[in-house]
């Protein structure tokens, strides 16, 4: 049995058919997914093998009151509305040959995929992508793209780290113009904020367990809990999001927002 942290928390497909949802909840006393209660795993996390597939909507049900996934990699309705199960796999990509971009060649052009162009989508940017290329630029560093409250905005305020926002076009719409920046030959760093989440999104998260803490502030909302008690599953829910979405969409890097307000004063950082 391997320790509870090495398997992905989320909504994960198998190959064999099925999904496995997991996810850390040491708040509620009961935990459910579409209609099935799920088993504790130790550390505050509960897990079950439930007869879904890709595609399916779900919330989790926590003594009762239901939430979107923390884990979540797509919010097809918005911030409010359910988790849908992916599978990255599915996705036909064509980069294979793709050796990334020197860091001595680097030339970075900041992207606001919901200003950039009239439409506001990853697929809109497509059509852009040789006019930068032309322009000396080696690679594209996307403003947050985690799903936020609203249609438009700075992305500042994201919720759920994973889920590409649902106007810009979801995961198969960031996937699609990694491949094709890719193929002009133009990386994509991704901005990812890790220091505090969206107000919109704190009743759900917390409800799942102590993902904040009172022992900081900072300027924008509820100081993350990266070193308070039981900080064990909010670094995981942090280091899993950033690895998944370095993984599934193939990114050349990340750029941490403002990582002085990221504070963490554990034994181990």
């Amino acid at each position: 049995m391997s320790f509870p942290f090495e398997r992905p928390l989320g909504a994960t497909a198998r190959p064999g058919g099925g999904v496995e949802f997991r996810v850390w909840a040491p708040k509620p006393s009961e935990v459910s997914v579409l209609g099935h209660p799920l088993e504790p795993a130790g550390y505050g996390i509960w897990e079950g093998v439930l007869d879904a597939e890709p595609g399916d909507d779900y919330r989790f049900l926590l003594d009762g009151r239901r939430h979107a996934d923390p884990m979540s990699r797509w919010q097809p309705r918005g911030l409010r509305g359910p988790s849908r199960v992916v599978d990255p796999d599915a996705f036909e990509w064509t980069d294979s040959g793709w050796d990334g971009v020197p860091l001595d060649e680097l030339v970075l052009y900041e992207l606001h995929v919901g200003t950039f162009t009239a439409k506001g989508t990853f697929d809109a940017v497509i059509p852009h992508l040789p006019e930068l290329r032309s322009l000396g630029v080696t690679a594209i560093e996307l403003m947050p793209v985690a799903e936020f409250p609203g249609v438009r905005g700075w992305g500042y305020d994201g919720v759920y780290l994973r889920a590409p926002h649902h106007a810009y076009g979801g995961p198969d719409g960031l996937r699609r113009l990694v491949n094709e920046a890719h193929a002009v030959g133009i990386g994509v760093v991704l901005d990812l904020v890790l220091n505090h989440i969206g107000a919109s999104g704190v009743r759900t998260i917390k409800a799942f367990g102590p993902y904040f803490t009172d022992k900081y502030e900072t300027g924008w909302g509820k100081a993350i809990n990266y070193d308070d008690k039981e900080c064990e599953g909010v670094r995981e829910w942090a280091l899993q999001s950033a690895a998944s979405l370095v993984r599934e969409y193939h990114l050349d890097g990340l750029r941490l927002d403002a990582v002085h307000a990221i504070v963490d004063d554990g034994p181990r950082h």
